[in-house]
C-alpha cells in the first residue's frame, strides 16, 4: 500500500519551507519514524519522518523546491522490502546506484549527523567519514567540518607581480582564482527581510552608556565554584544582565511593549530573546518568564540554547514570542555597536567586550573593567527619556548587584 508523505505543521505562522536535503533516495528501505528529508524554514531545519515502514518509491519535490504545509513530497510503499535485501530494485534506483554508490555511502553516514552538520558537509564537499569528531561521544560538529574543508583547500593564489609600466588593461594573475555562488538559505533570506523591514518600519535610535563590571566580576570569582557545584552550571554574565533587564522593563513598561496597528500592547511578564549564533545565521530563542526565574535556571536555559543552536535542533516553539532581546556581540570582540530590534519588539540591549580603561573615581584616575552598553529602541513608542532611564537602571544593577536582590 502506498503512503504519501506530506509536509508537517511547521509552527505558528509558518506555512511553507524548502527541501534542504533528501536523507533517503528512491529504493531505500525506511523504518517507521525515520527521517527521510530535511526541511528548511524561516528559522530552523526540520526533519520529516516516515509514519510507516517500507520502501521509498519516489520523490515528489527536488532539493531547493518550496513546499507548503500539507503538500505531498514523497511516497512510501508500506510494508515493502528494500531492494538491497530482495535483489529487485526499481529501474530508477538501479540507475542511481550505478551512477553513485559512493554518494549513497556518504548519505548513510550523514544520516547520523545533525541538520546543521549535514548542511556544512554538503556546502563544503567533504567526506564526513574521514573527519574525527570533537563533539559529545565523538560526534561531528560544524566546526570540525569547516576545519577539514580548510585543511584540504587550496593555498591562496600568489599576488601578481607589479607591471613595469602603467597599463589600462587588468594586471595578469598567476594561480587559480575562484568565485562561488551559493543560494541563500531560507533562514538567511528571512533574516535579511526582517532586519531591513525593521529599519524601514521602526524609527530606530540608540542610546549608549558604559558600565563598571567590577562588582559582577568579583561576585563571579567569589561564588563560581560553589554555584557550579550546587546548580551544575557555570555562572555567566548573561544571567546578571537578564535579571537587570527585568528590573528595567518593569520600571519602564514601554520598553517591554510593542505597536500593533494603532494600539500599544503591554506585557505583565518578561520573555527575553537571547541572540545566539547558529550555522545559518542569528537565531533568538526565548527565556520564558525570565522575571520569575533565578540565575541558575536562566544560565541553564542559555547554555541549552547555545548547544542546540550549534546542533541545529532548536524548534519553532523555542523562538516564538519574546518581549525584549539581549545580543552579546562582546563574545566576538565587539567594542561598540548599534543593534537592530527584533520585530515586533521595540527594544534590544547590546552587550560588548570588557576591557580595562582609565576612569575617574572620587577625583582619581583608576583602571576599571568597563563595558559599553547600547539600547536600540523604536522611537515611535519609546521616548528618549524612557530609553535612557531603562539603560541607566541596567547599568546601576550591574554595578551594584544587590539591587537585583532587593528589587530596587
Amino acid at each position: 500500500m502506498a503512503t504519501e508523505i506530506t509536509v508537517p505543521a511547521l509552527g505558528e505562522s509558518v506555512t511553507e519551507g524548502s527541501i534542504g536535503e533528501w536523507l533517503k533516495q528512491p529504493g531505500d528501505a525506511v523504518a517507521a519514524d525515520e527521517p527521510i528529508a530535511s526541511l528548511e524554514t524561516d528559522k530552523v531545519a526540520v526533519d520529516v519522518p516516515s509514519p510507516v515502514a517500507g520502501v521509498l518509491s519516489e520523490h515528489r519535490a527536488e532539493v531547493g523546491d518550496t513546499v507548503e504545509v500539507g503538500a505531498v513530497i514523497a511516497v512510501i510503499e508500506e510494508g515493502a522490502t528494500g531492494a538491497a535485501t530482495t535483489g529487485e530494485e526499481p529501474a530508477r534506483s538501479q540507475e542511481k546506484r550505478a551512477e553513485g554508490e559512493e554518494k549513497r555511502e556518504d548519505q548513510e553516514v550523514t544520516q547520523t549527523l545533525s541538520p546543521a552538520v549535514r548542511r556544512a558537509v554538503l556546502e563544503h564537499g567533504v567526506d564526513p567519514s574521514t573527519i574525527k569528531g570533537t563533539g559529545k561521544d565523538g560526534r561531528l560538529t560544524k566546526e570540525d567540518v569547516i576545519a577539514a574543508a580548510k585543511a584540504k583547500g587550496d593555498s591562496p593564489a600568489p599576488a601578481p607581480s607589479p607591471s613595469p609600466s602603467p597599463s589600462p588593461a587588468p594586471a595578469a594573475t598567476s594561480g587559480e582564482r575562484k568565485e562561488e555562488r551559493v543560494k541563500m538559505t531560507r533562514m538567511r533570506q528571512t533574516i535579511a527581510k526582517r532586519l531591513k523591514g525593521a529599519q524601514e518600519e521602526a524609527a530606530l535610535l540608540t542610546t549608549f552608556n558604559d558600565c563598571d563590571m567590577s562588582a559582577v566580576i568579583e561576585a563571579r570569582t567569589k561564588y563560581k565554584e560553589v554555584f557550579a557545584k550546587k546548580h551544575d552550571i557555570r555562572l555567566g554574565f548573561m544571567g546578571f544582565f537578564a535579571k537587570a533587564a527585568c528590573l528595567a522593563l518593569k520600571d519602564v513598561p514601554s520598553v517591554n511593549a510593542y505597536i500593533e496597528g494603532d494600539e500599544i500592547v503591554y506585557h505583565d511578564y518578561v520573555d527575553i530573546s537571547v541572540a545566539v549564533s547558529a550555522p545559518n545565521g542569528l537565531v533568538v530563542p526565548v527565556i520564558r518568564d525570565a522575571d520569575k526565574k533565578g540565575f541558575a535556571q536562566i544560565e541553564k536555559d542559555i547554555a541549552d540554547f547555545g548547544a542546540r543552536a550549534k546542533e541545529g535542533t532548536l524548534t519553532m516553539a523555542d523562538m516564538t514570542g519574546g518581549t525584549f532581546t539581549i545580543s552579546n556581540g562582546g563574545v566576538f570582540g565587539s567594542l561598540m555597536s548599534t543593534p537592530i530590534i527584533n520585530p515586533p519588539q521595540s527594544a534590544v540591549l547590546g552587550l560588548h567586550r570588557i576591557e580595562d580603561r582609565p576612569v575617574a573615581v572620587n577625583g582619581e584616575v583608576v583602571i576599571k573593567p568597563m563595558m559599553y552598553l547600547a539600547l536600540s529602541y523604536d522611537h515611535r513608542l519609546i521616548d528618549g527619556r524612557e530609553a535612557v532611564t531603562a539603560l541607566k537602571i541596567i547599568k546601576e544593577a550591574i554595578e551594584d548587584p544587590t539591587r537585583m536582590l532587593i528589587d530596587l
